[in-house]
């Protein structure tokens, strides 16, 4: 799904640390293996997808058909390809919270009564902690989780009931072509294209190309009648898009690309039975490029950092292989100037030590840093590693998207398994980090609500944003 970025050169550095952080190779390499021999549980438990669907009760509740349906649809789904490609929001690229939405749509047998739908919820953001989210049945009622819920609702905008291909192993190769990989890119396009507005869109990143061939999918999804759809290219501002039997005219083939009034809102809820419903809007997942097209198009990204299934779409003569990666130093020892010589500091017996001093000078010398003196080189060189490391950037990103293994790993390759850590930055990251999953638990339990978990008021941590400002990056 796309980020709220206008810059491309920012939207591209967002996007590269959101495929580094939120999705962890080995995450990918336990729900494949775990989908692989049938256990759809236990990919979404790898994945740390919460599943409040029970098939054996919808059987009994909607009917075995639709229940047999559901079974087929869970046993592909890739919950770790889902969360590849939910919505995200800026600077972090952390999981936009407070979101329902629609992964499939089923009628109810004999076309009576009320369609069931399989969605996909996100936190509210007082609760999104460790990044989980939850998979559950929507049947139009508001009752159990849907009551704990902000917005319990399928939201038309990031419905992906339409693009199985981002979440359906199954139909994953049908990326490249719902992308618009066989595209050429824009800026390979004559300059006289005909459409001015068309060009400047292909500039900043819409999917201009493809919007055409996804109204149709959508309108005939909708059972709609008409030829217009609204497509929503930032706040408050809409485009409508009219498809022109024959192809004739300027903008994508097939359509014609309008301007809307920004108050009109046009598919803003979801539309009611009659002839004067609301314009659709286009999904977001068919109005943006993917990102992931737009890295390997640049030159910024290689396949093998890709989510194997993306990397098999985008890039099917270069098969992906997944590695973790690390900044922080792992396993050789460090070189600290220390009294006018180079001494070594690195690990023993998993603890980070001073490798050329003995240990009554390392004891003699705390003694007298306890006693306001100044410490050794290598002294201050360890308690800065313990306090305030060179990969804190790394771990607290790790942690703002839930992958708290890979945090400590990161940790642990520095410091040592057995390190007690000092208070300081890292500590009070890692600390904050377990206090906030509570906060989710409680949510999840219905026992919390915004301002009263462990972490509220004041414990919360201020995410950096100084990195991503909020004026170059939000719609």
């Amino acid at each position: 799904m796309r980020s709220p970025a206008a810059n491309p050169e920012l939207r591209s550095s967002y996007w590269l640390r959101v495929r580094e952080f939120a999705v962890p190779p080995s995450m990918i390499e336990v729900a494949a293996a775990r989908r692989a021999v049938g256990d759809w549980a236990g990919a979404c438990a790898a994945a740390r997808v919460d599943v409040d669907v029970e098939p054996r009760s919808v059987a009994s509740t909607h009917g075995r058909e639709l229940a047999d349906r559901l079974r087929a649809d869970l046993r592909h789904l890739a919950p770790d390809l889902l969360r590849w490609h939910l919505p995200r929001i800026a600077p972090d690229g952390l999981l936009r919270p407070g979101l329902t939405i629609a992964l499939a749509r089923y009628e109810p047998a004999g076309g009576g009564g009320d369609a069931v739908h399989l969605v996909v919820r996100t936190p509210p953001a007082w609760a999104d902690a460790g990044q989980r989210f939850s998979l559950a049945l929507w049947d139009g009622s508001r009752s159990g989780a849907d009551s704990r819920h902000p917005h319990p609702h399928p939201d038309d905008r990031f419905r992906l009931d339409l693009h199985r291909h981002l979440w359906d192993a199954r139909r994953a190769g049908e990326l490249r072509t719902r992308s618009g990989a066989g595209h050429p890119p824009a800026g390979s396009r004559p300059a006289d294209d005909p459409d001015p507005l068309a060009t400047a869109g292909r500039r900043q990143g819409w999917a201009v190309d493809r919007w055409a061939a996804e109204a149709a999918i959508l309108l005939h999804a909708e059972g709609r009648p008409g030829d217009t759809v609204a497509v929503r290219v930032r706040a408050r501002r809409r485009l409508l898009l009219k498809l022109i039997p024959g192809g004739d005219g300027p903008g994508p083939p097939g359509a014609r690309i309008f301007w809307s009034p920004p108050q009109g809102r046009p598919g803003a809820r979801r539309p009611s039975p009659g002839p004067d419903r609301p314009v659709p809007v286009l999904p977001d997942a068919a109005t943006w490029v993917s990102p992931d097209l737009e890295l390997l198009r640049a030159g910024l990204i290689e396949p093998d950092r890709l989510h194997p299934l993306v990397a098999s779409a985008l890039a099917p003569d270069r098969p992906a292989a997944t590695a973790p990666s690390t900044t922080c130093a792992v396993g050789q020892p460090w070189r600290v100037r220390c009294r006018g010589v180079w001494h070594r500091i690195g690990l023993v017996d998993g603890v980070l030590v001073a490798l050329d001093h003995d240990p009554a000078e390392i004891r003699r010398e705390e003694l007298l840093a306890a006693l306001t003196g100044t410490p050794l080189p290598c002294l201050r060189t360890i308690d800065e590693a313990h306090r305030h490391p060179e990969c804190l950037p790394e771990v607290r990103a790790r942690l703002d998207h839930g992958d708290t293994t890979g945090a400590l790993a990161v940790v642990e390759a520095l410091l040592g398994p057995d390190a007690v850590l000092r208070a300081g930055a890292l500590r009070d990251e890692l600390e904050t980090a377990a206090l906030r999953r509570i906060e989710y638990g409680l949510f999840r339990a219905g026992l919390a609500g915004p301002g009263r978990g462990p972490t509220a008021p004041g414990h919360r941590r201020t995410r950096d944003r100084r990195a991503y400002p909020r004026h170059t990056i939000a719609r």
